[in-house]
């Protein structure tokens, strides 16, 4: 796709999944597979609230209500998006790169860093946020890093890593040795499990400038890469996980 064409921005269809309300984010993205992906947001329903043998959407009236005064939200979200949401399962599309620095794509990198930081999680992707297109983040800051004791530290490889982003990002393992850590993720809030992953990988792509970068990580900053290479792929840490280590996080708190 030449600057021309990615100038007259695509638009996704209703009929995808949904990537915007009441008007179209007009992100300039090249689909890996020749069809755009986007996203789309399903209700939740307790099965403790409703027992229902069909997909019925089930709404409260003061939610009707909100819907017909306030008009949904559109990506990119200020929230992370749920495991169940169909982005989160869709091959996210590559960034035309000299779409990189245009206003919309920017929008989609500084929202990702902001929730990134606000939830205070060391890497985030574009599709978590609703927006299924090749970008991820990542930051390890040393307050993060103040309150690990040294014996983990150096047991999961954890270091003081600079915010980095990185769009069309490919990996490429250095080390195909693997460690066993447990392993939680903003899309599947409240879980954590023990996930396999390489010991030392290597990403390239592009930064937020749209400049050509590479990278070499080992310990847990290659964990991270991959976690996050997995959401560009609709790959969570659930379909890599051993699943008898699955366990809520707060299950002690359940049993007081």
């Amino acid at each position: 796709m030449n600057s021309k064409s990615s100038a007259s921005l695509l638009r996704l269809s209703w009929s995808g999944f949904r990537l915007y309300a009441s008007r179209s984010p007009p992100w300039g993205f090249q689909s890996v597979s020749g069809t755009p992906a986007a996203s789309s947001r399903l209700p939740h329903v307790s099965s403790c609230e409703r027992h229902l043998s069909s997909n019925v959407k089930v709404r409260s009236y003061l939610q009707y209500v909100k819907r017909k005064i306030i008009s949904p939200p559109s990506p990119p979200y200020g929230h992370v998006c749920q495991v169940g949401d169909p982005v989160l399962r869709s091959q996210a599309a590559a960034v035309d790169p000299a779409a990189v620095t245009a206003p919309e794509v920017q929008k989609v990198i500084g929202t990702l860093v902001k929730v990134m930081r606000r939830l205070e999680c060391v890497g985030l992707s574009a599709p978590q946020i609703g927006v299924p297109l090749r970008i991820l983040a990542l930051e390890y800051p040393e307050r993060m890093l103040e309150d690990v004791s040294p014996s983990s530290r150096e047991a999961r490889g954890l270091s003081v890593q600079p915010l980095r982003v990185f769009v069309n990002p490919q990996l490429r393992v250095l080390d195909g040795r693997t460690l066993r850590f447990q392993e939680a993720c903003e899309s599947i809030s409240g879980f954590s499990a023990t996930v396999p992953r390489y010991l030392s990988v290597e990403v390239s792509g592009l930064n937020e400038k749209g400049e050509p970068v590479s990278w070499q990580a080992s310990g847990w900053s290659a964990r991270i890469l991959q976690h996050e290479m997995d959401h560009l792929d609709g790959v969570l840490y659930i379909d890599r996980m051993d699943s008898k280590t699955f366990i809520n996080i707060n299950w002690q708190k359940h049993n007081e």
